[in-house]
């Protein structure tokens, strides 16, 4: 259960989040969550889209260079412990964690994390099998649709 992720390098200049979000909002793509990690001079902007395959062809022609990656969605309950208690897991399993990123959704009691992993079939075996609630696509976006 994994779903796509589109991520892209802009320039660390005033307005140019912007461009790309206005990019997105004029092809009606809503985005469900971005996450920016910056330098100096350059940052990267990793963004989940129910509709990745538009929005990747926005941003193409509006001149940006785009890659797609595979990530791991994940619930986690939201409360003292439950990170470690995801973490534990995924260290059990000899998984690295290339990156991640958190964000409040409609799943309850509940926050998602995204992950990035080097070996994302494995991270996704270990947390079925720990019981752990693995959101594939659909999930991801039916929630706070009143679903």
């Amino acid at each position: 259960m994994k779903i796509q992720q589109i991520s892209l390098f802009l320039e660390n200049k005033p307005g140019h989040l912007n461009a790309i979000c206005r990019t997105l909002s004029e092809a009606e793509i809503n985005i469900v969550t971005l996450s920016l990690a910056d330098t100096q001079q350059f940052g990267i902007v990793r963004l989940i889209v129910e509709d990745w395959q538009a929005a990747k062809d926005a941003l193409e022609k509006a001149g940006y260079v785009v890659n797609v990656r595979e990530v791991v969605a994940v619930t986690v309950a939201d409360r003292p412990g439950g990170m470690t208690e995801l973490l534990d897991i995924i260290g059990a399993a000899g998984v690295n964690i290339e990156y991640m990123y958190a964000f409040t959704s409609h799943h309850g009691l509940e926050a998602v994390v995204i992950f990035r992993f080097d070996d994302p079939d494995r991270a996704v075996g270990a947390l079925g099998a720990a019981g752990r609630n693995v959101l594939d696509a659909v999930a991801l976006f039916s929630k706070g649709k009143g679903e």
